[in-house]
């Protein structure tokens, strides 16, 4: 999976190939949260750094405009629908 990203990872970094695989998975699974997991997780950091829920909720109503996030699970007819409307 990936091998392309591996590929380009390994001939533009002195990364080995196990190495890229490590960081790609790292990246993914980073940016794997659902906006809900997202946004319940950075509440906590951010209410443990002291903020209250009127700065926190501004802070990660920006944020969201720039995170990706993982879609949600579509079905094969949602699949299908995108694609043939």
């Amino acid at each position: 999976m990936h091998d392309e990203l591996l590929d380009h990872l390994t001939r533009s970094t002195p990364l080995s190939r196990g190495e890229a695989l490590r960081v790609v998975q790292d990246v993914l699974a980073y940016f794997d949260e659902t906006a809900q997991e997202y946004v319940r997780r950075r509440h906590r950091e951010l209410q443990a750094q002291g903020l209250v829920n009127t700065e926190i909720f501004e802070r990660i109503e920006a944020d969201l405009k720039y995170r990706a996030v993982a879609p949600p699970e579509l079905t094969l007819r949602q699949l299908r629908r995108m694609v043939y409307g």
